[in-house]
Formats: structure tokens, C-alpha cells, sequence
């Protein structure tokens, strides 16, 4: 009897830690799935509320360096704010290490992996075994809602004037021909 009651717990157990750990990832709005899909970006995901002053918001790499969203102006900046234990983030991520090889050695565009957590030893142990070459960046400064709101992954995109062109909730195949023309574009313009 004993045992079977410690199954029980333990299923359950399991159950709820699980059930937790996905709505962690924490999309708010139930009709969208936590799962990569090939939607298309679209005018609808353009940002038309004032984003905050690039200048306040910076990021650390495991160096120890700052780097502030001002300081990038002049170039297109894709940041992508996630977690090592979301599983939409995971299911990503070799995309967005694809998208970042298109542009290997094009200046006009920074990839910013951010762990929304602070753990950057876990975050870059987690991009070297699984040979990612996209660089882990932790906040250094508060990260406004219009960033990054209630979910992960969300991944917002600046324009070389450092506008937001998107805010992208939820876990999105980066290798779809629609991304990378949005890409292209703002990478080639002026």
C-alpha cells in the first residue's frame, strides 16, 4: 500500500514539476503553441508602441564587457532573450545559430543570446556542447517590458537606426524564407 501511494506521489510529483516547467516558459496567451512554427512575420508583428531609449539598456558577455543598445546603433540587431530549461528556446536555437552562419562576417548585424536567467557559465557550457556559434549575453541593466514581456522566448529585431522592427513571442523556425528576406532587408539598407 505503501508503495503504491509513493507512485502516486511520485507521478503526480513529476506531473506538476513538469506542467510548471512548461507554462514557465510562460506564453500568456493560451491560443499560441510552445513549439517552433512557420509562421509568417508579418506587418501585424511590427511594434508601433514607443520603444524606451536604447541608450538605458545594456548587456553583458562572459568577458565581463558591456555592451549598450546605443552603442550598435549602425547596425541591424537581432536579440534573443531565453533559458536553458525552456524547451521553445531549445527547439530554436539551431535555427537561429543557422540564421547568425548566413551573416558570418557581416558587420552590419549582432546576434544577442540572452539568458534571461544570469547563468552565464550554464548558458555558454550549453552553447558549446551543442556547438552553437551565438554569443551569451546576461542584462546588465533592467530590460523593459517592451522587450521582453511575460514569455521566452521572445526575440526582438532593431533596425540599423535602432528602432524595433519586431517583437517575436514564442519559439519561430529563423531559417524560413519570409525571416530571412526581413533580414536581408534591413541588413542591405541604409
Amino acid at each position: 500500500m505503501k508503495m503504491q501511494f509513493k507512485n502516486l506521489a511520485v507521478r503526480s510529483g513529476l506531473f506538476i514539476i513538469t506542467a510548471v516547467s512548461l507554462a514557465a516558459c510562460g506564453n500568456t496567451d493560451k491560443n499560441k503553441e510552445n513549439k517552433i512554427n512557420n509562421e509568417k512575420i508579418t506587418t501585424e508583428e511590427v511594434i508601433e508602441v514607443e520603444a524606451p531609449a536604447t541608450s538605458a539598456i545594456s548587456f553583458k558577455n562572459k568577458s565581463g564587457e558591456t555592451v549598450s543598445l546605443s552603442s550598435l546603433k549602425g547596425k541591424v540587431v537581432f536579440i534573443n532573450f531565453w533559458a536553458t530549461w525552456c524547451p521553445p528556446c531549445i527547439q530554436e536555437m539551431p535555427t537561429i545559430n543557422e540564421l547568425k552562419a548566413k551573416y558570418k562576417g557581416n558587420d552590419d548585424i549582432v546576434f544577442l543570446m540572452v539568458d534571461v536567467d544570469n547563468k552565464m557559465e550554464k548558458s555558454t557550457a550549453f552553447m558549446e556542447k551543442n556547438k552553437y556559434d551565438l554569443p551569451v549575453y546576461v542584462p546588465a541593466s533592467n530590460i523593459p517590458s517592451e522587450y521582453l514581456g511575460s514569455s521566452i522566448p521572445t526575440t526582438v529585431i532593431l533596425d540599423k537606426s535602432g528602432d524595433m522592427i519586431a517583437r517575436i513571442e514564442g519559439g519561430r523556425d529563423y531559417t524560413s524564407p519570409e525571416i530571412i528576406k526581413v533580414v536581408n532587408e534591413l541588413v542591405d539598407s541604409n
